[in-house]
């Protein structure tokens, strides 16, 4: 008689060459079912306006066709990994390639918002169940001596990713339509799940159980989504507001209490005893609050007032990616010499200059004037601190638990860009049609890239004040082509461990 929690047999490690064709396949799949989810992290932006405008929506419906997405996802991805160890990698990541498919196909054809908004989360729900295993599949797979350069590809085409996807995005949006934006998934995960099911090897954590922490995150989930409502809704008052707003708050304290009580927690309390772990993960909320909502607002600066089309606005956000994917490993090799604390204080400083630089485009903006110095600014911070913040969380940890730390910062980075996008055009004073017009949001965007460079200026102090360099042995990120514009790299357990 079996026991129904014991873990299957890890199959026998492959460890397939990278050079022979079936290790090529396997790197193909893993790119391309990251490669949706990154993708859809930095398009969907430039395609708001046309959705706004094709909708007939206001700008909570924009939010939340953001946050949606973000919301699942930041609440389901560490639960994607540990069904990936329990159920097998390569099962879960197909799940949750074809879940996405879906979810993108249904925002493709949505004839309103509120499906809009629906699909949206089902694809959060996709990327949440595909993204921790994409890494991991090249872990479990690729021969061991090929691994460090298998994984040094799987990152640098997810940054090529990363820097054509507003500038695709825009294309779509500008000739077929910005349904395209998610309709581009479904020939990509038709080709990723056979290539993934006929080529790719199973693998799973022997050591991993049957037993998920469903409560954590279902509290985590609803109380974000809560406080998400409370914040788009605010402006327009009312007892509902603010009794999700208190539901929201007493959900979070629901959760910590769960957290702090079983025996196998999502979010284990004790990770966090590490007082630099809970110093850079409060660096990355102010970091990535910063960056969600300055990628919300910025693409709809650049349309709505300077009256860029939708290519032209994706095309001009390249620079701080294209930085980032250039030098982002050269970052990482020096902040690996000097320490992270100097980065980490410096690059916030950097990215807040180059959101006050940001101030200067208004209506008939010149790119090369106006626009671009401030994203190069804003590029070459986001190249300091990005690498040395993934690298300084895997070293305050235990190497046993460093994937486990790495997927508490990604997402914290998520969350934060969750509300980030919720709270900005509150704190802005922006009406529901304020994207409409010109005046109106160029006004709100001039008020809202102080607050994000405010609280980049409070992630430096903190940084300054808290984080320290780690030991000379600490652990080192294998992915070092880092383009982390809504999150950090996410690393896999087994790429952490010596």
């Amino acid at each position: 008689m079996t026991t129904p929690d014991r873990p299957s047999p890890e199959p026998p490690r492959p460890d397939v060459p990278l050079a022979s064709a079936r290790g090529r396949w396997i790197l193909l799949a893993t790119v391309l079912g990251s490669g949706m989810a990154l993708l859809d992290s930095t398009v969907v932006n430039v395609a708001l306006p046309a959705i706004g405008r094709d909708l007939d929506a206001d700008l909570a419906v924009l939010q939340w066709t953001v946050n949606a997405y973000l919301l699942t996802l930041a609440g389901l991805i560490l639960v994607g990994g540990a069904l990936g160890d329990r159920f097998g990698r390569r099962r879960i990541f197909v799940v949750g390639v074809v879940w996405f498919a879906l979810g993108s196909l249904l925002c493709g054809i949505a004839p309103n918002a509120g499906v809009l908004i629906a699909a949206r989360a089902l694809q959060g729900v996709g990327g949440a169940l595909l993204t921790p295993g994409s890494l991991a599949l090249i872990q479990g797979s690729i021969h061991a001596d090929d691994r460090a350069r298998a994984v040094g590809l799987w990152s640098g085409f997810g940054g090529v990713g990363a820097a054509v996807g507003p500038f695709l995005g825009g294309w779509l949006v500008d000739g077929p339509g910005w349904r395209w934006v998610f309709l581009i998934n479904i020939p990509v995960a038709a080709l990723c799940v056979p290539v993934a099911l006929r080529h790719v090897p199973e693998s799973r954590d022997p050591h991993a159980h049957g037993t998920f922490d469903v409560a954590g995150a279902a509290l985590g989930a609803s109380s974000l989504a809560l406080v998400t409502y409370a914040l788009i809704e605010a402006r327009n008052g009312g007892a509902l507001v603010i009794a999700a707003a208190v539901g929201g708050v007493l959900l979070a304290g629901v959760f910590v209490y769960v957290e702090r009580r079983r025996a196998d927690p999502m979010v284990p309390p004790d990770i966090f005893a590490s007082r630099q772990f809970t110093a850079v993960n409060l660096v990355t909320l102010c970091v990535y609050a910063a960056f969600g909502g300055f990628f919300f607002l910025a693409v709809l600066q650049l349309q709505v007032v300077a009256g860029y089309s939708a290519l032209a606005a994706g095309a001009a956000l390249l620079p701080t990616t294209v930085l980032m994917l250039l030098l982002s490993a050269r970052s990482g090799a020096l902040a690996e010499r000097i320490g992270p604390r100097i980065p980490l204080t410096v690059g916030p400083l950097l990215c807040a200059a180059g959101m006050l630089l940001m101030l200067r485009v208004g209506p008939h903006a010149s790119y090369a004037r106006d626009v671009l110095p401030a994203l190069i600014v804003m590029g070459m911070g986001m190249v300091a601190l990005v690498a040395p913040l993934t690298a300084t969380v895997l070293a305050s940890v235990d190497p046993g638990r460093a994937g486990l730390a790495s997927g508490i910062n990604n997402a914290a980075a998520r969350v934060a860009g969750l509300l980030a996008v919720a709270a900005l055009p509150l704190l802005a004073g922006m009406g529901p049609d304020a994207y409409l017009s010109a005046d109106l949001f160029d006004a709100a965007f001039d008020r809202a890239m102080p607050w994000c460079a405010g609280i980049l200026v409070v992630g430096a102090a903190l940084a300054w004040a808290t984080v320290r360099k780690p030991a000379a042995d600490a652990l080192q990120p294998q992915c070092r082509t880092q383009c982390g514009v809504t999150a950090p790299a996410l690393e896999s357990p087994r790429a952490a461990r010596r």
